[in-house]
């Protein structure tokens, strides 16, 4: 047993952020990968333009510049607004910038999962959807959208669990993640090394659930398909 001075409460209270952060990150990744896929699968040359555009540099960029970028540039770049217009000074919570800086990011690899999953939807099926006389939309989502999921699946689980990892990159932000607050224990203690174990463990245990739930869906949109 690991001897933690006290400190489990409180890296288990960090590890609560870690996972909030990660689904509100996710929300808007989806989001964000749904509008890109649909902008990169749509005739108009401004939107693939604008969503290839997303992509390239999301994908060029590392994360933890982005963070930096997003989360002090974003904050010289509110107080300059604000001061035109004589609000004063806006502080933005580092939790608010960490979830919008991963979505953000992470949206664009949603992008490329969406547009792939889209596209391997056999046109068949859209095809007789529409001649049984659905709507585009009715088409999308009885017919594209639950096939789409089927297909895009194993990259979305994929980006889930690289998504929850690079949570530990708001730490540098000052926001009290269960990485933060290793970090303040193992300072106190001069046992980073064991309070970093913790974390890690604490990290397999998120990514072991997220594998367990991600097999039970992909087990759901493949019924039938399986047996075919």
């Amino acid at each position: 047993m690991l001897d933690l001075h006290g400190y489990f409460p409180f890296i288990l209270k960090g590890m609560v952020v870690t996972i909030e952060v990660a689904l509100g990150s996710l929300l808007i990744a989806v989001i964000l990968g749904m509008l890109g896929a649909t902008a990169k699968l749509s005739k108009s040359r401004v939107a693939q333009g604008i969503a290839t555009f997303y992509t390239t540099i999301i994908r060029g960029i590392p994360d933890l510049v982005l963070m930096m970028i997003i989360f002090f540039g974003g904050q010289l770049i509110v107080n300059d607004i604000a001061d035109k217009f004589g609000w004063g000074y806006i502080d933005i919570s580092p939790f608010f910038a960490g979830i919008v800086t991963i979505g953000f990011i992470f949206g664009a690899y949603m992008t490329e999962t969406f547009r792939g999953g889209i596209l391997a939807v056999p046109r068949g099926e859209i095809e007789a959807g529409y001649a049984f006389g659905m709507t585009s939309k009715q088409v999308f989502f009885r017919i594209t959208l639950p096939a789409m999921v089927r297909h895009a699946l194993p990259a979305f689980g994929n980006n889930w669990m690289v998504l929850a990892k690079t949570t530990a990159l708001v730490s540098v932000i000052g926001l009290q993640d269960m990485v933060y607050n290793a970090n303040q224990a193992g300072g106190t203690t001069r046992q980073p090394f064991t309070f970093l174990l913790v974390v890690a463990f604490l990290y397999l245990l998120i990514t072991g659930v997220s594998d367990i739930a991600l097999r039970l869906a992909d087990k759901k949109f493949s019924v039938g398909v399986r047996r075919a």
